[in-house]
């Protein structure tokens, strides 16, 4: 069994940097930012019939090896990779373009000692819609399903963004199947249950993008190629010049796939926020908060939640990183993921 010790407040590198001026909210400006900023210049946006018809699907994983499960809700497309135990379940954060192809850099470091096992979540990527809806229940069935039916020994999961919600809720529930759990930028942590934040701009967006008849547009807006570059360059990456042209493209493909747009609206309306606070205090595994220094929400605030209510988590501050320090800082992030698996 792995075991816990006190928390540490550490950081990977120097202070400063433009993470600690930016402002605390996350999620929903994602979508408030690019959206006010291209309506403010004019964005011209073409119409849906000429997007469907310019975007062409992903393309297929380049690392690991491809699988499907015939899951209980539906389809999941997985990536695999390593050996070793104990096993790693990778969840990927949400947003446009979102899906497993965000944890190869830092797959590619762990697989020398791990089962790595990376699905793309349900809605998003290569995987079907649960059929329970597009609703946090559902996905946190998922994976409990994928645990059971695909790694089908206890794991250690290792989830960015609202997923990380999604495995608390796992944790708490399942015990006998999580040896640990490595939370990265935790979003939803909080009492209300939200993923987002943004305030009363942002939660008016949600509103709107619950009409169909404006749907439509407002995703073709948040999924234009100028919008992708805002929220990577501006909002995700500590470094912009990291979000090179095969990644725009990778995002702006994985963003107008039909069954990723419904699970994008899905996210922006704030129907896939869990309330885990109740949870966090039936957790019995080791943590881990992983945090960028640069990240859109400061390392405070549902970090600190989460310590208050897991007194013997490890909080690591990653230099130089944004919201997703496992794809900026892979191999420090791995350094670090491995040194806390072997307290055990």
């Amino acid at each position: 069994m792995l075991s816990s010790e006190p928390m540490r407040r550490t950081s990977r590198g120097g202070r400063g940097g433009r993470g600690e001026r930016r402002s605390g909210a996350s999620g929903r400006r994602l979508a408030a930012g690019p959206l006010v900023a291209g309506a403010a210049v004019g964005l011209p946006v073409p119409s849906s019939e000429v997007i469907r018809r310019r975007a062409e699907p992903p393309q297929a994983p380049r690392w690991g090896r491809a699988h499907r499960y015939a899951g209980a809700l539906g389809e999941v497309a997985f990536q695999t990779a390593g050996a070793g135990a104990p096993p790693l379940l990778l969840l990927h954060s949400l947003g446009p373009g979102y899906d497993s192809a965000q944890w190869r850099p830092a797959a590619e470091e762990l697989a020398g000692g791990h089962a790595l096992y990376a699905p793309d979540l349900p809605g998003w990527g290569r995987s079907a819609p649960p059929a329970g809806g597009q609703r946090a229940a559902s996905y946190v069935a998922v994976v409990e399903d994928f645990l059971h039916g695909v790694v089908r020994e206890p794991a250690v999961l290792v989830a960015a963004g609202i997923a990380a919600a999604y495995a608390v809720r796992v944790a708490a529930a399942h015990p006998q199947r999580v040896r640990a759990l490595v939370l990265v930028t935790p979003l939803g942590l909080g009492a209300d249950g939200s993923a987002l934040a943004g305030g009363a701009g942002a939660a008016f967006l949600g509103q709107l993008l619950r009409v169909p008849v404006l749907r439509t547009t407002l995703l073709d807006l948040l999924t234009s190629r100028p919008s992708i570059v805002h929220h990577l360059r501006k909002e995700v990456y500590a470094a912009p010049e990291r979000v090179d042209a095969a990644l725009l493209d990778h995002h702006y493909r994985a963003s107008h796939a039909p069954r990723a747009r419904a699970a994008l609206a899905a996210y922006l309306r704030d129907d896939l926020g869990l309330d885990v606070e109740a949870d966090l205090e039936q957790v019995r595994a080791p943590v881990l908060l992983a945090w960028g220094r640069q990240a859109s929400a400061a390392p405070v605030g549902d970090a600190d939640l989460g310590l208050r209510h897991l007194p013997h988590a490890e909080l690591e501050v990653f230099a130089g990183s944004g919201d997703l320090p496992h794809v900026e800082s892979p191999s420090p992030f791995a350094r670090v993921v491995e040194r806390f698996l072997a307290q055990g």
